[in-house]
């Protein structure tokens, strides 16, 4: 009789390392689980700062050549409006 008491006693404590062993492994499952959505969260967020970065270095382009045909312009302007000048005073006289 005690050798069977020994057997369900250790028959037990093995069922209970094993249930713990399970729960250790879900445990763990989840964890990488959630390791790879950061993972994957993370690769997209890089992704998209790629892009961005991508799409500001062409806006600051797209701004210096507007900013140097807005000179070119103006200047332009300033050409035309001094030879309007000119003629006004040459008729003026």
């Amino acid at each position: 009789m005690n050798d069977q008491r020994d057997v369900e006693a250790i028959t037990q404590r093995l069922r209970v390392a094993l249930e713990a062993l399970e729960s250790a492994v879900e445990r763990r499952l989840e964890v990488a689980v959630g390791d790879g959505e950061v993972a994957d969260q993370i690769h997209a967020l890089s992704l998209d700062r790629s892009k961005l970065a991508s799409e500001l270095d062409a806006a600051a382009a797209r701004s210096k050549s507007l900013e140097n045909t807005n000179r070119e312009i103006a200047e332009r302007i300033e050409v035309a409006m001094g030879a309007i000048r000119s003629v006004i005073a040459v008729n003026e006289r």
